[in-house]
């Protein structure tokens, strides 16, 4: 029955929407879920591709942002300083993959989507990981550098993890460099200095 099939659907959801990320949200002391995450990077990638009159497309650009943790629902969500469960990340994300596809089999768009987000072969993809990596950035600093006090984070620990990943978006790099020089200016939203 279509019901059935979409009451499935909506629990993939709320399991998506249980997956804590290790990041608060902003001025409370719950954690951000996955759900949060997503559709706040999506509003992020359309307003980009809006203002700065992008030259991508912006339906490839908002259906990856909204799949792109999607498999987290059975992998969970990773620590980018993890280095241990980073490890078997890649791993443990296809085989989430596999099972999303053999669970909704009649979704096979959605299945393209994260098989063509992981291979981060298009502008689109490429946009819509660097923002991923950019986002957090821009909610740990609204709440005061609290996650990187207490993780220990250093500015150069962020751009260590991040910047590879993000110069491969010549849309984002611009915005990523600009803030990364203004946290230069503020070393006290840091838990280390190096």
């Amino acid at each position: 029955m279509a019901l059935e099939a979409l009451q499935r659907f909506n629990d993939l959801l709320l399991q998506y929407q249980r997956i804590e990320r290790v990041m608060r949200v902003p001025g409370t002391e719950r954690n951000e879920n996955d759900v949060e995450h997503s559709y706040m990077l999506t509003m992020l990638a359309w307003y980009l591709i809006e203002k700065d009159k992008l030259s991508l497309n912006k339906d490839l650009v908002i259906k990856y942002a909204l799949v792109h943790d999607l498999v987290e629902v059975y992998a969970g969500d990773t620590y980018i300083y993890d280095e241990e469960a980073r490890k078997t990340k890649h791993e443990r994300e296809g085989k989430a993959a596999q099972r999303l596809a053999l669970e909704f089999p009649d979704f096979s768009e959605l299945h393209t989507l994260i098989a063509e987000y992981e291979r981060q072969d298009t502008a689109e993809s490429r946009f819509v990981r660097a923002l991923d990596k950019l986002h957090p950035m821009l909610c740990i600093y609204v709440d005061g550098g609290r996650f990187w006090k207490e993780k220990r984070v250093s500015l150069d620990m962020i751009i260590t993890a991040k910047r590879e990943i993000v110069e491969c978006s010549p849309e984002v790099k611009p915005y990523f460099d600009s803030f990364v020089e203004h946290l230069r200016t503020r070393p006290e939203l840091f838990g280390a200095h190096a």
